[in-house]
């Protein structure tokens, strides 16, 4: 077992736990190490544990971490995630479902993962993953923030606080499209779907426990705007606040430790 990694700095915005990190890794042991060990609690009185997973090269250092937890009983935990592109076929290597196989489950192998199919009819697949959604609470969320300030694929031309929906299909703004360029997803903007199924803000903010990892430069403005801006659908992530059990993890070059 690896030693506990602290924090270099925190601060409480709202309801929104801050924690800072000396660095990607740092930030993504500790936040795999609270991830498992709520998970772990969580299972002394209950059954299963669900719990929705983001998918994104933000997240790797905590996934990383966390596919070595190798104490925690993943055969008890059911997976889901929270968004997918529209169109793009199963050998795709862009598809966030292909990304977390490769990157946790297929590490892991959780009991059950409920995959998104973005080749379904998307009305269809809607409807399909919001009964699995349904199925029972979820527990816990771990999610990131994108360069325009969505949470999932609910970017802010889309993004609705109030929304009836469990999950919904979505076009993606430009924004959102560049980010997969500069994480290096795609070669070209052309390259990137305009069409993605994503689970709305009201099914992320129902899980029990939020943990969000936002690391890099990239993220610093989406951030800083999420955390001392407006609460609003102009910035999607600041609903975090709104939270009653969210910690967010950051490091150096995502959050200066402080108000901005």
């Amino acid at each position: 077992m690896t030693a506990e990694v602290r924090p270099i700095a925190s601060a409480t915005v709202d309801r929104l736990q801050m924690k800072q990190y000396d660095g990607r890794i740092n930030m993504g042991r500790a936040a795999a190490a609270e991830v498992a060990a709520e998970a772990r609690r969580l299972l002394e009185g209950k059954e299963r544990v669900r719990i929705v997973f983001a998918a994104a090269p933000s997240q790797n250092e905590f996934l990383d971490s966390l596919a070595s937890e190798h104490k925690l009983p993943w055969e008890r935990i059911t997976a889901l995630h929270m968004d997918e592109y529209i169109g793009l076929p199963a050998e795709a290597p862009q598809r966030f479902g292909r990304f977390l196989q490769d990157r946790l489950f297929g590490k892991v192998q959780p009991g059950t993962v409920h995959y998104l199919d973005g080749m379904n009819d998307p009305a269809r697949e809607c409807g399909r993953y919001a009964g699995l959604v349904q199925e029972a609470p979820i527990d816990i969320v771990c999610l990131g923030i994108g360069e325009n300030g969505h949470l999932a694929f609910n970017d802010p031309p889309t993004a609705d606080f109030r929304d009836p929906a469990v999950v919904k299909p979505v076009e993606l703004d430009e924004a959102c499209r560049r980010q997969q360029v500069h994480d290096g997803c795609f070669a070209t903007l052309e390259e990137v779907p305009r069409r993605a199924i994503t689970l709305t803000v009201p099914t992320l903010l129902s899980g029990s426990r939020l943990f969000c990892i936002v690391p890099g430069r990239n993220k610093r403005d989406a951030l800083s705007r999420a955390l001392y801006g407006p609460v609003g659908e102009a910035v999607p992530a600041s609903a975090l606040r709104l939270h009653p059990a969210c910690v967010l993890y950051a490091d150096r070059d995502s959050w200066g430790g402080g108000g901005e």
